[in-house]
């Protein structure tokens, strides 16, 4: 009779417990992992737990191919993660799919139309003077006490600044007064100028002053009274006043669809966490000029981290004149804020014109509020514009009906598929149903820790791929126990038979397995939305199948094979040789000696 080959693979047939302990210490130890984190259940994804889901796609811009990037991409899933946080949403996924989409799945209990409109649209970066500025829904008049502060030094020239005669009408009109809800005519802010004033100075560009204006005064006060003027500087100003940046929803409103040439109302936190609310003059400085910024850490001063930024040579002649013009005013009225998408993220003082086309921006930071920062200086305004791919709204209720549903369906899909191994494979069928059981606890320990890990989320086509999953698991399962019953039929018992039918069934496995993993990956890679959680799960099954039939379904049948109930073959085992039609047991004959004539010897 044959036998299994010696060498490695016989050595690897005799400890058929190693393999299983392997298994069996990794499910140990995905399950540890699973309780020990918390996360007991797979996160489940948009469609199962209610809400809103957006598939954005990135288009290129005439002239900008290769804009699209993963830099470009990973800047733009935390700046929607900031919108979509800004609308008071909590576990938000915004994460990219692919080289160009990104999904945004936003939970219930938000505002879809809101949300699409805050993340459907590119991100804008600006330098704007600070007009008014103080601490939200109290009656504090002070700036934030630990503004960081801006310097470098440098040549430049001016570009949008008001006139030299206007800056020093601004210094005279100064004042020291409180902030309060006085008239928008003689209204003092917490910087101690009038905001009508500060307005009217900020919103002149220096190029636009007419000979008339700088020549006489009265010209000039008769432009200040326009009548237009004064309208839309009240109503900025009574908007100022009724502005409550502690809620969202204020928050979210404040200087929406205003132009980058208009005052606009603007909020930010402070160093203490507060919020603060702004009124800020027209944009000076556009963030596509920022040609670079970097978080560094000050090792000379002890001044900790701080920002550095390189301006493009058109941003360096736009940012020396703003700060130029900043650093002529009297204090504490030297200060611009940095702004996206709407959102003061920092309003840094400036103590000189800054020139060169460079500067840092220091303060108390942080190592991760400096790498924040610069992060939004330097992608705050990016290349890139996105267009909806896809706009999916389920309710929670209906989500709950698809995931019980798909569990139904999935149970009488496993039920059908145990019944026909117990049918045709009889106690053979036990190695099946427990290698499904196996694969099945790794499947779900796997899913949980994904959850957290990389942020996957089971939706209803995750379901359907874990379900198409039993049928791809279980046909390996047949591939190898047929290869097992062929060996039989030919004669031989079931120990050499498990051995010998081995390397036959793998290879088919292995092929079958690939084609099915190829297309998941195909699939994966080329489709956008929720039939990407279809074709992952697909590819995560299909390469456990691989794992649990080499490491647990192979060596448990060659345990098996040693005892007495199914070695002997009995009826019910399923490797009944009587019942497979097997023929006579192989034998080895010695073939007859050919008689030598001693003519020919």
């Amino acid at each position: 009779m044959a036998a299994p080959k010696k060498g490695r693979s016989a050595s690897a047939q005799s400890r058929p417990g190693r393999a299983l302990a392997l298994i069996l210490i990794a499910l140990v130890a995905l399950t540890g992992g699973m309780f020990l984190s918390g996360h007991t259940t797979p996160r489940l994804g948009i469609d199962l737990a209610g809400g809103t889901s957006i598939t954005l796609t990135a288009v290129s811009e005439p002239g900008q191919a290769n804009a699209i990037n993963k830099t470009n991409m990973d800047t733009a899933v935390e700046i929607m993660e900031r919108r979509v946080n800004g609308l008071g949403v909590s576990e938000a996924e915004v994460q990219t799919q692919g080289r160009e989409n990104i999904i945004v799945n936003i939970p219930k209990g938000t505002n879809s139309a809101q949300a699409r409109e805050q993340v459907g649209t590119t991100a804008k970066l600006y330098f704007r003077p600070v007009v008014a500025t103080e601490v939200s829904g109290t009656d504090a008049t002070a700036s934030p006490s630990a503004s960081p502060s801006a310097g470098s030094s440098g040549s430049a020239s001016p570009s949008a600044s008001p006139s030299a005669d206007e800056s020093a009408a601004d210094e005279e009109k100064a004042s020291s007064s409180s902030s309060g809800s006085a008239t928008p005519s003689a209204s003092a802010t917490s910087q101690g100028r009038a905001i009508t004033d500060g307005l009217k100075a900020d919103a002149t560009p220096s190029g636009s002053a007419s000979a008339s204006t700088e020549a006489s005064p009265s010209a000039s006060a008769s432009t200040s009274a326009d009548t237009g003027s004064d309208a839309a500087t009240a109503d900025l100003q009574a908007a100022y006043t009724k502005l409550d940046c502690t809620k969202a929803d204020q928050r979210s409103e404040a200087g929406k669809g205003v132009k980058p040439e208009d005052s606009t109302l603007a909020c930010g936190q402070n160093a203490q966490g507060q919020w603060q609310k702004y009124i800020l003059g027209p944009a000076e400085v556009d963030g596509t000029d920022v040609d670079k910024a970097q978080a560094v850490f000050d090792t000379q001063s002890a001044a900790g981290w701080k920002v550095t930024m390189d301006f493009t040579s058109g941003g360096a002649k736009k940012f020396a004149d703003i700060t130029g013009k900043l650093a002529q005013n009297q204090s504490p009225q030297n200060q611009f804020a940095i702004v996206l998408d709407g959102d003061v993220v920092s309003d840094p003082y400036v103590n000189q014109s800054i020139t060169g086309g460079n500067a840092e921006i220091s303060g108390s930071f942080t190592q991760e509020e400096a790498q924040g920062l610069s992060n939004m200086l330097s992608y705050g305004a990016l290349p890139l514009t996105f267009k909806e791919s896809s706009v999916t709204t389920v309710t929670a209720a209906l989500g709950g009906e698809q995931l019980h549903a798909g569990l139904i369906a999935g149970a009488i899909g496993l039920a059908l598929v145990v019944i026909y191994l117990l049918v045709y494979y009889r106690g053979l069928s036990l190695i099946a149903i427990a290698s499904l059981l196996v694969s099945a606890a790794l499947t779900y320990t796997i899913m949980s820790l994904l959850g957290p890990a990389i942020g996957f989320a089971l939706n209803l086509p995750a379901v359907c791929g874990a379900i198409v999953a039993i049928g791809i698991t279980a046909d390996s399962f047949i591939v190898y126990f047929e290869r097992v019953r062929d060996e039989i039929r030919e004669g031989r018992s079931l120990r050499p038979a498990v051995e010998r039918a081995w390397p036959r069934a793998r290879r088919t496995i292995l092929v079958s397995d690939f084609v099915s993993f190829l297309a998941a990956a195909v699939l994966f890679i080329v489709t956008v939305g929720k039939v990407q959680g279809f074709a992952f799960t697909l590819g995560l099954t299909t390469l456990l199948d691989v794992v649990v039939v080499f490491l647990f379904t192979k060596p448990l049948l060659t345990l098996l094979a040693r005892t007495k109930f199914f070695g002997g073959g009995h009826k019910w085992s399923g490797l009944d040789p009587k019942r497979l039609g097997a023929r006579p047991p192989l034998r080895r004959t010695r073939r007859p000696a050919v008689p030598v004539d001693p003519k020919e010897a």
